[in-house]
């Protein structure tokens, strides 16, 4: 039961990452794809009708991640807990951003909120992606199951390291770049016209810089912690996972260049849930490695919650998860299509 959920909480996890990715990747490449203010208009309406739903899947993600394993989740919350304020006032100026620069008609206003919902979005991708370098690398967990870490130390991957290092800042880049090239996928999906070239050519360097990044994060990993190569040579089948990843860096690249838009964003698609499900598939049965003592870490068995709570949940996480999947599905089939200035209300206007 307890790898259920873990497969769950990876599955939230993905869904989240994938859908309010491309939103993210879309603001951070705001001002660089969107040069006039009809431009910019027409970028938040390509993200205009799914941008606040998506966010809901990192709302459903916590919360089944606090249902399964509680004791996981009160250690991260209070580990993480000044990087995970500035997250929250990070999605909320994200939103001002978004929601508050069509209420007054002027230039100076609107440059402003296209600043705010542009720099959020692009600091959102750094930290997420940090986070996930933090949970690889582990962090100081004591015997009562707690830590702290500060925003930064050294800058070097020792047992008491910050929030930041050297290793969670090149996973916070290669967050940023993967989210950039998903959004500017997406817009260029969604899009025609000049935007729609310039979200082409940004895609493209995306996909060239992802190759090396991947490489360079995946040999970091490994040499920071070797451990996560342990349930690859146990498990032959896992190496698909990384056959996965090498197949969409390359989709990237081959349908950029053909000007097929939907399988150019399948393939980011799939170089995200290639790199989590990695990711996850390396580190199970453990949720957060602890830099101090291995003995020490987080895993599905210590971490889980009572056998009959998490049965009895299964049944109502399949009725809610059913429920908001065909809401999405009709979402995104009404959202079908190029988007246009021509369309009324929506966002921008």
């Amino acid at each position: 039961m307890e790898t259920m959920w873990f497969v769950l909480v990876a599955f939230m996890l993905t869904a989240y990452t994938v859908l309010d990715g491309f939103d993210l990747g879309a603001g951070a490449i705001h001002l660089l794809v969107a040069k006039t203010d009809d431009e910019r208009r027409l970028l938040l309406r390509s993200i205009g009708p799914v941008w606040d739903g998506n966010e809901v899947w990192l709302l459903a993600a916590g919360g089944t991640l606090y249902f399964a394993f509680p004791p996981l989740y009160a250690s991260s919350f209070s580990g993480f807990y000044l990087p995970l304020m500035m997250v929250l006032w990070l999605l909320m100026l994200r939103a001002v951003g978004i929601e508050l620069r069509s209420h007054i008609d002027h230039a100076m206003w609107r440059a402003f909120y296209d600043f705010v919902f542009s720099a959020a979005s692009l600091l959102l991708a750094i930290f997420f992606g940090a986070a996930i370098g933090n949970v690889v690398r582990g962090v100081p967990l004591t015997s009562e199951g707690y830590f702290f870490e500060p925003l930064w130390t050294t800058f070097t991957v020792t047992a008491q390291s910050g929030i930041l290092d050297w290793y969670t800042v090149l996973i916070g880049v290669l967050a940023l770049v993967t989210l950039a090239t998903h959004g500017a996928n997406f817009v260029a999906l969604k899009t025609a016209g000049e935007i729609n070239c310039r979200a082409s050519r940004l895609a493209a360097i995306g996909a060239g810089l992802l190759v090396a990044l991947t490489v360079l994060s995946l040999v970091a990993t490994v040499w920071i912690r070797p451990q996560v190569l342990d349930n690859y040579r146990a498990h032959a089948w896992g190496l698909l996972i990384p056959a996965l990843v090498a197949a969409s860096l390359a989709g990237m690249q081959v349908f950029r260049r053909t000007g097929r838009e939907v399988a150019a964003f399948l393939s980011s698609t799939a170089y995200i849930v290639g790199m989590l499900g990695g990711a996850a598939f390396a580190l199970y049965p453990t949720l957060l490695p602890a830099s101090t003592d291995a003995a020490l870490s987080l895993t599905i068995y210590n971490s889980k919650a009572g056998d009959y709570g998490l049965a009895v949940g299964i049944v109502w996480w399949s009725i809610g998860i059913a429920l908001a999947l065909g809401y999405f599905v009709y979402l995104y089939r009404s959202f079908a299509g190029k988007v246009t200035l021509d369309e009324g209300g929506g966002y921008g206007h």
